[in-house]
């Protein structure tokens, strides 16, 4: 008998290949989406991080504040050049020479990162009327970080306005019957 072949039984090699048959038959779930992807990445994440606070913080007894402390924690993974009020290029768009200044995660960031837990907190059972991520203090961080990211570079955060579009049809005022005043 040749050392690199083997044998099996019968029944062994019936019962791998139907085990085979029923796992290829099963369809696999659809990718997720990059929005998703994120989605579950960043509430691992957040897990991760209320697992490694001492003493450990379980997700029921989260709060805004937990939030807060996770979102300055984020900081320092940032790649956002925020300059401070001493520094010469405080408001400078464009800074012509690198300074010292601390890089931050940028509002933006922030900002879709609040929306994607926010979304997870409820998929994953939270009620939305205890949402620490939907919590007025989350908002008001959100627009100070925004805030003062604008000023340090200079760029002020305008909302967009909807345009308003007139319809004014030519001669349409000559349409109209004006009241006989006499």
């Amino acid at each position: 008998m040749n050392s690199s072949t083997t044998t099996m039984p019968a029944d062994q090699g019936s019962a791998s290949s139907n085990a085979v048959a029923v796992a290829v038959s099963q369809p696999s779930p659809p990718p997720l989406s990059r929005y998703e992807s994120q989605k579950r990445r960043d509430w691992n994440t957040f897990g991760q991080y209320l697992k490694n606070q001492r003493p450990p913080v379980s997700l029921s007894h989260c709060n805004c504040n937990h939030v807060l402390d996770f979102l300055r924690y984020l900081d320092q993974f940032g790649k956002t050049k925020v300059h401070l009020h001493g520094c010469v290029f405080f408001g400078q768009p464009d800074p012509p020479a690198p300074c010292t200044c601390p890089l931050r995660q940028a509002w933006g960031s922030l900002d879709a990162l609040i929306g994607r837990l926010r979304a997870a907190y409820e998929e994953h059972g939270g009620s939305p009327e205890t949402n620490p991520f939907g919590n007025g203090a989350i908002r008001v961080y959100l627009r100070e970080v925004k805030d003062c990211q604008a000023k340090a570079r200079g760029i002020p955060y305008k909302k967009k306005k909807k345009r308003k579009i007139s319809h004014q049809i030519k001669g349409h005022d000559d349409l109209i019957k004006k009241p006989n005043l006499n």
